[in-house]
């Protein structure tokens, strides 16, 4: 058995600039279900809305296109064959522990500090991921771009948590659940390209997703409901439901982007995407414990240089 062999650097432009734009989508998201979160003060219950949401428009792509009828009828066969194991399936599980954090931590720390964490979490996990050959890449070496990549995104966490004046009030499990979300996602993204490539199509491996993640939620919803009440009167802004469209956009996205760039790079070119975005939408929309601005754009810089560093520095011997 061979591994597989690198693609070259001008080709990995293109899925670079996707993996970006996941994580813009990402920090939106991630803003939205941060706030109707606060809006409902019942964090399940916005993250079953979030997913509940994206089951039902992924539904109806995969009924409504070719590509997606073909996807559910390989599922069909694939189910307890061989072929697809069971945990392929289980990817949507990351989706809806990122979604529940998302619900519980962004309305009040803000998106930069939550994307932060998952710059320390996704580092971590990309490497570890890519180097077992976990990923629909196969075996990605740990080169020493890819090594200087992660320990520069690894720095941008430190300058954030260490200079930001707006987190000290912040507990420390919600300073924690970003970092377990980062390494959540890259097996998600990993777990999510493997069985796309066995489907054939993204739509149906998303579908998966939506299954998975929406039955957890839906479960955790109840026990929550049951210890600390429902939730209050759902909120009339009809943006605070675009979650879970935003969510099929990037899952679709990310399944089909992994096996070109790599576990750790795909993980790195979302983190930038969502630092950026997070700036943005700290800058115009702040949250209560936010880092401050500064600090904000010295991280997103130095997240920024890990991205380059990882996918476009040529060692020579």
């Amino acid at each position: 058995m061979t591994s597989p062999v690198p693609p070259a650097r001008s080709s990995l432009a293109p899925p670079l600039l996707g993996a970006v734009s996941v994580g813009v989508l990402t920090a939106v998201q991630a803003r939205i279900n941060g706030q109707l979160g606060v809006r409902l003060d019942h964090a399940m219950t916005a993250a079953v809305i979030s997913f509940g949401s994206g089951l039902l428009l992924i539904t109806l792509v995969c009924l409504a296109t070719p590509s997606g009828r073909r996807g559910l009828r390989a599922l069909g066969r694939g189910l307890g064959a061989p072929d697809i194991p069971w945990w392929m399936l289980i990817g949507g599980a990351g989706g809806a522990f990122t979604v529940a954090t998302q619900s519980i931590a962004v309305g009040i720390v803000g998106v930069s500090l939550f994307t932060v964490g998952l710059v320390a979490g996704q580092a971590v996990g990309g490497l570890v991921l890519d180097r077992v050959g976990y990923g629909p890449a196969g075996v990605v070496p740990i080169t020493v771009p890819r090594l200087v990549g992660g320990v520069l995104a690894l720095v941008s966490v430190t300058v954030m948590l260490a200079a930001g004046d707006g987190i000290s009030e912040v507990p420390i499990w919600m300073l924690a659940l970003p970092l377990l979300v980062g390494v959540a996602l890259s097996w998600q993204q990993a777990t999510n390209g493997r069985l796309r490539a066995r489907l054939g199509t993204p739509l149906a491996a998303t579908f998966v997703n939506f299954v998975v993640g929406t039955t957890l939620l839906g479960a955790a919803a109840v026990v929550v409901t049951l210890v600390d009440g429902p939730p209050r009167p759902l909120p009339a802004d009809p943006w605070l439901y675009a979650g879970g469209a935003l969510g099929v956009a990037y899952i679709v996205m990310s399944a089909a982007l992994v096996a070109r760039t790599g576990v750790l790079l795909f993980g790195l070119g979302a983190v930038s995407g969502q630092l950026v975005a997070s700036l943005v939408l700290d800058a115009v929309w702040p949250a209560p414990a936010g880092p401050g601005l500064a600090v904000e754009v010295i991280t997103v810089a130095i997240a920024l240089c890990s991205v380059f560093v990882a996918a476009f520095w040529r060692v020579r011997r």
